[in-house]
C-alpha cells in the first residue's frame, strides 16, 4: 500500500472504531472483542441502554481509534506516529459523538422500532465500510470524511433537540399577578 492508502485506511478504520470499537483484531483481543460485540449488538437495540453503553465508551472508543490508527501507520517517524494517533482518536471521537447524538434523537421518539432500525443500520454500515476500507482505502476515507461531517451535524442537532425537550419538560414560570 502507498502511504496515502495507509493513512486513508487508518482514518476510515478509526472512524469505525467510534461506532464499533471491536474492529480491532489482535489475537489476544479477539475473545474480548467477541464478547463486547455480542453485548453491544443487544445493548444498542434497547432505548436508553444504548446511551448508557455509549457513555461508558466515550472514553474507550477514541483511545481505541487512536491506537488502531497508530498500529496501521506504524512508522518509525515520530511525527507520523503522533499525527496518526491524533487523526485516529479524532475520527473515532467525532464518529462516537455523532452516534451518541443520533441515539439521543432516536431515544426521544415514542416508538420502540427506531432503535433497532438505527442500530442495524450502524452494524451494516460498519461492516460495509470496513470491507471498503480494505478493498479501496481512498474511497473509504472519502466516505469517512462525509460521515465525520454528518457526525458534527448530528451533535448539534441532538443538542438542539435535547434543549427543546428540557424546555418542554420545564416551561418558564410566569410571575403571579
Amino acid at each position: 500500500m502507498t502511504p496515502v492508502e495507509l493513512v486513508a485506511l487508518a482514518a476510515s478504520t478509526s472512524l469505525l472504531a467510534g461506532w464499533r470499537l471491536y474492529v480491532l483484531a489482535h489475537n489476544w483481543v479477539l475473545g474480548i472483542a467477541a464478547v463486547g460485540t455480542f453485548m453491544e449488538f443487544f445493548a444498542d437495540k434497547i432505548a436508553w441502554v444504548d446511551s448508557a453503553w455509549d457513555a461508558v465508551h466515550s472514553f474507550i472508543r477514541p483511545l481505541g481509534g487512536a491506537l488502531l490508527s497508530l498500529a496501521i501507520i506504524d512508522s518509525a517517524d515520530p511525527a507520523w506516529q503522533v499525527g496518526s494517533f491524533l487523526l485516529g482518536g479524532g475520527a473515532a471521537l467525532m464518529a462516537h459523538a455523532g452516534k451518541a447524538g443520533a441515539r439521543t434523537l432516536v431515544n426521544a421518539s415514542p416508538e420502540p422500532f427506531s432503535n433497532v432500525l438505527v442500530s442495524t443500520g450502524e452494524d451494516v454500515a460498519t461492516g460495509g465500510l470496513l470491507a471498503l476500507a480494505i478493498a479501496n482505502p481512498i474511497a473509504a476515507a472519502l466516505i469517512a470524511l462525509g460521515l465525520v461531517l454528518l457526525s458534527i451535524w448530528l451533535v448539534f442537532a441532538a443538542r438542539r433537540a435535547l434543549k427543546r425537550l428540557i424546555d418542554r419538560m420545564n416551561p418558564p414560570r410566569t410571575p403571579a399577578a
